[in-house]
């Protein structure tokens, strides 16, 4: 099959101008702006599509099917704000740009507690919305300020709350989706009974549906196999889709999976009471086994937050100029490995006081760890601004450096955290870069901001070994590559390398069986080849993309 040519790429805008609403553009500028997006990689696009409705969006999927069929391939990639850490909103040919028009809020029960609402729209705008009704969605990522909900769905994003209200996907009720021959479908569960309707039918619809069960039903050992009770969104999310009743979903298969099976294109969320009364307060610790009983002791308690984070990233923003109370008061009692930031919500005044002192109880006779409870809004928020540490530690000074998010959103066993701390010094000294962590440990979901010079050949080259050994380190602790958001480009190589085959061969069916011409964002969650993903490295990488944004509380 050959790829579009350049010289057609005028002509096919032109015809697509003619039939849609939105507005399609070949402008150079406007392609090397959506020729990045969060991650450190750069892929040019053909040409960048503004749909004003679903119809737009069906419209240019069967444009690029029509295509396929002839043997040219116009790859399509549907996009939200472009936050996407790991390649996933970027691609050649078609970038479908959610963010220019289809973010409308259509209703919100608040009986119900329902939203109706286009992918385009903003966790920030959709949480203001909702706060109107005391509501909430709390999933949201660090990158709610400008992350949409489509973007969060098709990473099943999670945030500082998910640890006791689940990523995004869990909020989610039904989807319309675009499938890639420019069909709709509307997602949610069916029964048995519908399902025999739903295979009878005569179109790609009854097709995706006969041979996604006739999947299910032959790899059904295998896929209760691949059932975790922790979060991991490598593949795709079969183990959800049909229950024991015969009765199918095919909603959890939409989210976490970029935009690959279909593109969504209108969304029913759910949404919860919002709190205000929460009791916050911190952890000092001394020493890693100080911080591993003590994560062992909180977790039970269900905390709201918990959020881990290493002395040396205070250091580093210290150095800068910034101050942290809390931190330089407990440094005067000896060197301080970690910091626990913790909130509890769901609890009046008296039921606040007794977790507060049930907290104090537990480590008041321990020498290595020290506490602080906010007893007022100012204290709260004092102790809030910890978290936003990894602010300027992973903003590099220095020109050409920068500390690419390569390494984020594994998942670490509780039990192993110890032990994958301990591998983390190894791999520091082996190849000369600080891997302080941080992260949701009630989640036990971790991040580390090595700095490189990607300017430099042989930086590029020494991340790129450097994410080889971490990912081994996760793995043969247990742990998962992709606990948060996706695999998208840059993280693929190395989850498929880990897999096995027959995990392997039934996520690429569950692809092929809804996007058979191979036309939905292709190369993300797929293999690929990593000498191209490395051709593909941005030279210019500073994470300050998004910067303008204040950081996320």
């Amino acid at each position: 099959m050959l790829v579009v040519l350049w010289e057609h790429m005028s002509k096919v805008a032109q015809y697509l101008n003619e039939h849609l609403l939105g507005e399609v553009t070949t402008s150079g500028s406007v392609r090397e702006r959506f020729a990045r997006d969060g991650s450190l990689l750069k892929i040019i696009p053909d040409m960048v599509v503004h749909p004003r409705s679903t119809s737009d969006i069906r419209k240019v999927a069967r444009f690029s099917w029509q295509l396929s069929e002839k043997g040219h391939i116009l790859p399509v990639t549907a996009r939200g704000a472009g936050t996407d850490q790991t390649g996933g909103a970027i691609g050649s040919g078609v970038i479908i740009n959610m963010l220019a028009h289809m973010n409308e809020i259509y209703e919100i029960d608040p009986k119900q507690k329902l939203i109706r609402l286009q992918p385009g729209v903003t966790f920030k705008t959709l949480n203001n919305a909702l706060g109107l009704y005391g509501l909430e969605i709390p999933s949201y990522p660090a990158s709610q300020d400008y992350s949409t909900i489509g973007g969060a769905i098709a990473n099943n994003a999670s945030g500082v709350l998910s640890g006791k209200y689940g990523a995004t996907g869990e909020w989610v009720s039904q989807l319309e989706v675009v499938l890639s021959n420019g069909d709709i479908i509307q997602t949610g569960r069916i029964s048995k009974r519908d399902l025999g309707r739903k295979r009878g039918l005569q179109n790609f619809e009854g097709e995706i549906y006969r041979s996604l069960d006739d999947l299910l039903t032959e790899n059904a050992q295998l896929i209760d196999s691949l059932y975790v009770d922790v979060q991991d969104n490598a593949g795709y999310n079969i183990t959800q889709v049909k229950r024991k009743d015969g009765s199918i979903d095919l909603t959890p298969l939409f989210i976490g999976s970029q935009g690959t099976l279909g593109i969504i294109s209108e969304i029913i969320m759910n949404a919860k009471e919002r709190t205000a009364d929460h009791l916050v307060g911190a952890l000092a610790f001394r020493s890693y086994e100080a911080l591993r009983d003590a994560l062992d002791q909180l977790r039970p308690l269900t905390p709201a937050v918990l959020e881990l984070i290493d002395g040396k990233l205070f250091e580093t923003a210290i150095n800068k100029g910034k101050k942290y109370p809390f931190y330089t008061d407990v440094l005067d009692g000896g060197e301080v490995v970690a910091i626990v930031l913790f909130e509890f919500d769901n609890h009046n005044g008296r039921a606040k006081k007794n977790i507060g002192k049930k907290i104090a109880n537990l480590f008041k006779d321990d020498n290595d760890v020290e506490v602080a409870l906010a007893d007022s809004p100012d204290t709260a928020d004092e102790l809030r601004a910890l978290r936003n540490v990894t602010t300027l530690t992973v903003m590099p000074d220095k020109d050409g450096d920068s500390a690419p998010p390569v390494f984020d959103g594994v998942y670490i066993p509780p039990e192993r955290f110890e032990d994958f701390a301990n591998s983390i010094a190894e791999l520091e000294k082996k190849h000369h870069v600080s891997l302080a962590l941080y992260g949701h440990a009630d989640q036990s979901v971790y991040y580390a901001r090595p700095q490189f010079n990607l300017t430099k050949v042989s930086d590029r080259q020494r991340m790129i070994k450097l994410l080889g050994d971490w990912s081994a380190a996760v793995v043969s602790r247990g742990g998962h590559l992709v606990a948060e958001a996706g695999e998208g480009r840059i993280k693929a190589p190395f989850v498929y390398a880990r897999l096995d085959d027959d995990i392997k061969e039934l996520y690429e069916s569950i692809r092929a069986i809804f996007d058979p011409q191979n036309i939905l964002n292709t190369g993300v969650k797929q293999s690929g080849d990593l000498k191209q993903l490395v051709s593909a490295l941005r030279t210019d990488y500073d994470g300050g993309d998004f910067a303008e944004y204040a950081p996320s509380n």
